[in-house]
């Protein structure tokens, strides 16, 4: 896990969406990654109802507005990173509920610090608004303010101690001082002087007045082009369409400045937005109120260099007030021209205006910014939380009825597991120490012990097992390659520098479950950790099954934190490498990926279903079922039983399947993939699928033996062609239980198949 602090969760909204929320966001993270590389720096973006946003890599999960859920698992999320500070970025409106008390759901759900940014400190909120505010300043480590009157208002209205407030300004990029005219060709206004205003349109912002000024400014300045640049507020968009853009339109036509006003409604890039600050000679700010305790576009003009005129909001008056710009009155049509008509009549004082502000500036460029803000981050991280929150636990208790009559007998589990992590195999039932241990086995004991915390009876003596096999894998991750080592040694020698892809993707599995399931805070802390550096290297991988083990470990880890985007993406793109090798490869005799059929082979139409699910793609799921289908009719023996393709030997294309050695882990497979195909398609021949491979262990075999030892807890290593396989390893008891797991979960289902994914198998993928 990264050390205490080194992590920060932004929390606010993102590009692209089109707000000046989302663009703070976006550029502190930058600055901040900039002045300090090493600090990790994810985002957790705020979706508006209705949207569909294609958020770039840094954005890992996504709260969908109204979507109370989401704010759990957010919470959850961040918790599992090991973050050390969350970094709000707190306006009312762009949080759910009333007054955005959703936001309050996110911090409930994790104990990490807060650092929250206030873009808007209300002197008279309404009770909502009130009650909403008192519990973030109560959750809060540190406020922070972009100006004087943030901190003000923050002490005198709502008693806030000065110690708890920071002062930061609002961040700019750095622009060099140079003359507007530079620019003007750029955008066909050459001999022109420029007034700008930009940001998103709607009615608050007076611009209105900015026209009805420039009406009487042209009469002694034919040469002003006032210049809009933005697109119309989206929310404006959604409530009443381009009203008041038309209605600023007709004023422009109305007054006869169709020559001297110019609309450029769209939403510009920051290098465009750069050159028309640039362009200006005059930047213009026409806000009808004073309670703005910060603006952005003021901000970015002012650091520039820019002559700036603004109505007296307290940002612009705290900016303006000792004489680096004009203030004139709301309203004040008149008041604007003249204090533009002034500007252009007096170069020598505009330009020293602009000297100043540029000067001033320099203490509000990013990199500044940003190291203030790092600062603040370590102060906060070191002192720890300051709540007792607890973190949210997913249920994950399942139905308990009908339970196949076998007792649970982990005794040979515990016999082949010492504190290193779990053997790899057995002469008979005893530990066979000349083969040492591997990241497979140890990543298979994981799952199995985390899926079944919710047994209460058998936590305490399962514990030990698992704490061994997690320690394994956490050794077995090498942090540098991104990369799991596989075999080790009975003296604890590593016998590779890297495993294999399957072990990897194997490992990748376990961490998923163990993320999502776990009951211990801890365990899942590093899980989510070890999780997050090693998944994203599943797809530079070429083995299939690698794909498939990563994907299973994906779609439980997605079950508890669906708005992890970077999990999402990752978990398409490994079903359409599945899909593709599906398509290139499949007809309609053979309705599989390869050309033979290998090893752990319903993991591939388990996988391929689960793909499926998260992305909404139906493709994925019928391919699922039908290779599944297709795999599991080929996989009978006499009377019906379930037999697996045979190891060594497989079944290659055009062949016939090796009906021997017949392994355990096979079985396995199958009873997870008919579970899934179980919630994707109606009906019970899922479910006596699912029956007829898990019988196999139990005797529904070509032999008609157990593979299952009731006396030692074990279950032999495959089914030859006239005797079991007497070694007991690591594989093949896990594998039994894995099973025996999984039709416990089926038999307590009620109905004959469901449409949530909260039924999924009790673990939905063991190998």
């Amino acid at each position: 896990m990264s050390p205490s602090g080194e992590k920060v969760v932004l929390v606010g909204n993102h590009p692209p969406r089109q707000c000046g929320i989302a663009t703070f966001t976006r550029d502190l993270r930058e600055a901040l990654s900039e002045a300090r590389p090493q600090r990790e720096l994810p985002v957790v973006a705020l979706t508006d109802p209705g949207q569909n946003y294609d958020y770039p890599d840094e954005v890992r999960f996504e709260i969908h507005q109204d979507e109370a859920r989401d704010y759990e698992d957010a919470g959850r999320f961040i918790s599992l990173t090991g973050a050390g500070v969350i970094s709000v970025q707190h306006e009312f409106g762009i949080f759910g509920g009333h007054a955005g008390e959703e936001l309050l759901r996110l911090l409930s759900a994790t104990e990490t610090p807060v650092v929250s940014t206030l873009h808007t400190v209300l002197a008279e909120p309404d009770d909502h608004q009130r009650r909403v505010f008192r519990k973030l300043i109560e959750r809060s480590a540190r406020l922070v303010v972009m100006s004087r009157k943030g901190r003000e208002i923050l002490r005198d209205v709502w008693g806030v101690e000065d110690w708890k407030i920071a002062e930061i300004p609002h961040g700019i990029p750095d622009l060099p001082f140079v003359d507007p005219s530079f620019h003007h060709e750029r955008f066909g206004l050459i001999g022109r002087k420029v007034i700008l205003t930009f940001g998103l349109i709607s009615p608050g912002k007076g611009i209105e007045d900015g026209i009805r000024a420039m009406a009487e400014v042209v009469k002694t300045h034919p040469e002003v082009c006032y210049v809009i640049v933005g697109a119309t507020h989206p929310a404006l968009i959604r409530e009443c369409g381009e009203e008041y853009r038309e209605e600023l339109e007709a004023l422009v036509q109305e007054l006869g400045l169709e020559g001297n006003v110019r609309f450029e409604n769209r939403y510009v890039d920051f290098d465009e937005l750069q050159e028309w600050i640039g362009a200006a000679d005059i930047y213009l700010t026409p806000y009808l109120n004073s309670a703005q305790i910060t603006s952005g576009t003021l901000a970015y003009c002012y650091g520039s260099g820019k002559a700036v005129v603004s109505t007296p909001y307290w940002h612009a008056e705290e900016l303006l007030g000792s004489g680096n710009g004009r203030l004139v009155g709301f309203r004040d049509p008149e008041g604007i021209a003249k204090a533009i008509r002034e500007l252009l009549d007096d170069p020598a004082s505009c330009l020293m205006m602009r000297k100043r502000a540029f000067l001033e500036g320099r203490e509000m460029i990013w990199s500044r910014v940003a190291e203030r803000y790092h600062a603040l981050f370590d102060e906060v991280a070191s002192e720890g939380s300051p709540v007792a929150a607890s973190v949210v636990r997913p249920s994950s208790a399942s139905p308990r009825s009908e339970e196949p009559a076998l007792e649970w007998n982990f005794d040979h589990v515990l016999r082949m597991t010492d504190s290193t992590g779990m053997f790899q195999h057995a002469r008979y039932a005893l530990p066979w120490f000349d083969h040492g241990y591997c990241t497979d086995d140890n990543a298979r004991a994981l799952i199995l012990c985390t899926q079944l915390e919710d047994e209460e009876s058998f936590v305490s003596e399962l514990d030990r097992v698992r704490t061994a096999a997690a320690a394994f894998l956490d050794a077995a991750f090498d942090r540098e390659r991104k990369r799991f080592r596989n075999f080790m040694s009975f003296d604890r020698r590593w016998m590779e520098e890297s495993g294999s892809e399957d072990s990897h993707g194997r490992a990748v599995w376990s961490l998923g479950v163990t993320s999502a399931k776990t009951r211990s805070k801890a365990l899942r802390g590093w899980a989510i950790d070890v999780f997050d550096a090693a998944f994203p290297t599943l797809v530079d991988f070429t083995s299939p099954r690698s794909w498939a083990f990563g994907l299973l470990g994906i779609s439980d880890y997605l079950d508890t934190y669906p708005g992890d985007l970077k999990a999402r993406r990752i978990a398409a793109e490994l079903g359409a490498k599945l899909l593709d090798l599906y398509d290139r490869t499949a007809d309609e005799d053979w309705r599989w990926f390869e050309d033979s059929v290998t090893y752990d082979n319903p993991r591939l139409p388990q996988a391929m279903m689960l793909a499926g699910e998260i992305t909404d793609n139906a493709r994925m799921k019928q391919v699922g079922l039908e290779s599944l289908r297709w795999l599991m009719e080929h996989q009978q023996g006499s009377g019906g039983c379930f037999r697996a393709v045979g190891s060594p030997g497989y079944w290659e294309r055009g062949g016939e399947p090796a009906s021997y050695d017949q392994q355990p882990l096979e079985a396995t497979a199958a009873v997870a993939a008919c579970l899934v195909a179980r919630r994707i398609e109606n009906g019970r021949y899922w479910d006596k699928e699912a029956a007829r491979a898990y019988e196999w262990f139990l005797g529904r075999n070509d032999l008609r033996t157990p593979l299952y030892d009731r006396e030692t807890g074990g279950c032999h290593d495959g089914l030859q062609p006239s005797r079991l396989n007497r070694n007991q390893g690591a594989e093949s008891t896990l594998a039994f239980w894995m099973a025996h797991a999984d039709m416990r979960r089926l038999r307590g289902i009620k109905e004959p198949a469901a449409e949530t994914r909260s039924l999924k198998p009790f673990h939905h993928a063991y190998a």
